[in-house]
């Protein structure tokens, strides 16, 4: 703080941080003089300082007589109240009134759905009304899509302070999450979804028993030895063809959430190697944006019919035209082939078609009939449950039932029949007479090449590797023995 000031011979200025309130007199000569001088003082250093610099000199603020000081100023104190004066960069910026404060977002009450729950009974608990799920449902695009809950799932809810209903959030998967919100005009949906993160893996395994043991100890889940086994099922039998010392190679997908895996995705391509012959199967989407597999001459691995219409069994019975029967004890055609399997064990359709007739006899037990185009008809028997309907649309490898033991069967298995232009044929070997497969187009064979050019390299290293590998295991055997 900068002073300038007269005071009393003998006498001791002082200052305190706070200032008495002293009643004004009005200055003498001496008072104006030094006044004057004072101010001049101040000009000159304010003249002389840098534009952007701070400048060191004091602002004068107010001039204080000291109380009780004469009129004309012999006895009188004169002090210079003053500041440190301010830049130009703080002269020229405005204030910056503070932000107000972001509000905390309301909490949400989550609802997991239970077995037997509906709407209803999830919005009641949670403390809302039948009014609250038409609202929802009925006013939001999304609406109906509550109307698919299954047990596990989980609803949450908000409400504001009055107790209504402000938004519903709707986690359908680990991928999409739906949220209702009241608006002016009622609710409404915005769907928000994640992409998970997709890394690229490999596996190869040997056949020592059947495909699923080997898929297994490949490390590959039931859902990859599945798929496995449908991109293969046009070409190969997997109930009776595998052999042990088959091997198997393929390249896939794995999806990531939160750096966790979240779920398989696609096989890019594979290879199984049946008694010495190699397959090769590659993921390809057209032009049409149309994904199927092909091999390496770009005819599509998807024939008309499955080799056989379920997976990992055994064949308990050929077809036979004079086999005896187990129950009746009769010599009876065997006009198809039989799957024993557990009961249960899905039951696919060997080809795209429509059902024709599905119902229950006494013979056949639950049963499922298949007209595939003009030709061809499929038979399945003993079915355990029917998954459709007389009239419906299937698709190759749609599940259509389960294997089962009801009718004339001696227990659970698959009684499946082959009919071309009305004569039961060898479901086996009619795959001989059956139409080509697909083959792609000439102006999409360069795409096709330019597409799989790195995963057939990476095949045949992952063949070779194994190759190496497995030779080295038998040169090891032969020096231990």
């Amino acid at each position: 703080m900068f002073a300038l000031a007269k005071k009393k011979r003998g006498a001791t200025a002082t200052r305190t941080g706070t200032r008495a309130q002293a009643k004004f007199n009005p200055p003498g000569k001496a008072t104006w003089v030094m006044l004057a001088l004072g101010a001049c003082f101040v000009t000159g250093l304010l003249l002389h300082s840098p534009e952007d610099a701070t400048d060191p000199s004091p602002e004068v603020v107010a001039v204080e007589p000291t109380s009780g000081a004469d009129t004309n100023g012999a006895d009188s104190e004169l002090w210079l109240v003053t500041r440190p004066a301010r830049t130009a960069t703080e002269a020229a910026v405005p204030a910056v009134a503070e932000e107000p404060p972001v509000p905390a977002e309301r909490p949400w009450l989550e609802q997991t759905v239970k077995r037997g729950d509906n709407l209803s009974l999830i919005f009641q608990r949670a403390g809302f009304s039948k009014g609250d799920v038409h609202s929802v449902v009925s006013e939001s695009a999304d609406g109906k899509t509550l109307a698919r809950i299954y047990p596990g799932q989980v609803l949450a809810f908000q409400a504001d302070d009055d107790g209504q209903l402000l938004a519903v959030r709707y986690v359908k998967s680990a991928l999409e999450t739906i949220y209702y919100r009241r608006g002016e005009t009622g609710f409404s949906s915005e769907v928000e979804t994640r992409e998970p993160e997709v890394r690229e893996s490999w596996a190869t395994g040997e056949i020592s028993s059947s495909l699923f043991m080997a898929g297994q100890e490949a490390g590959l889940s039931q859902t990859m030895i599945m798929e496995l086994a449908n991109v293969f099922g046009g070409v190969i039998d997997f109930v009776q063809d595998p052999r042990q010392g088959d091997t198997i190679h393929l390249i896939y997908e794995e999806l990531y959430l939160d750096g966790e895996k979240y779920a398989d995705g696609n096989i890019i391509a594979a290879s199984f190697t049946n008694q010495g012959k190699t397959y090769n199967a590659f993921r390809f989407v057209d032009s049409n944006g149309e994904a199927n597999y092909y091999n390496e001459e770009g005819v599509s691995m998807r024939k008309a019919f499955l080799l056989a219409p379920v997976d990992f069994t055994r064949i308990s019975s050929n077809f036979n035209l004079k086999r005896l029967h187990p129950i009746y004890k009769t010599t009876r055609p065997h006009r198809g082939t039989d799957y024993a399997a557990p009961t249960g064990t899905p039951v696919y359709a060997a080809g795209d078609g429509r059902v024709i007739k599905a119902g229950y006899t006494r013979a056949n037990g639950n049963y499922v009939f298949l007209q595939h185009g003009d030709r061809y008809v499929t038979r399945y028997l003993h079915l355990h449950k029917r998954n459709v309907k007389q009239g419906q649309r299937v698709a190759q490898s749609q599940v259509i039932g389960t294997v089962g033991s009801t009718g004339a069967a001696t227990g659970p298995h698959l009684h499946y029949e082959f009919l071309l232009d009305g004569v039961h044929r060898d479901p086996r070997k009619i795959h001989k007479q059956l139409p080509k497969a697909k083959t792609l187009a000439p102006a999409e064979m360069t795409a096709f090449r330019q597409a799989t050019n790195q995963s057939s390299m990476q095949l045949a290293a992952l063949r070779t590797d194994s190759h190496l590998a497995m030779n080295n295991q038998g040169d090891a055997k032969s020096r231990a023995n």
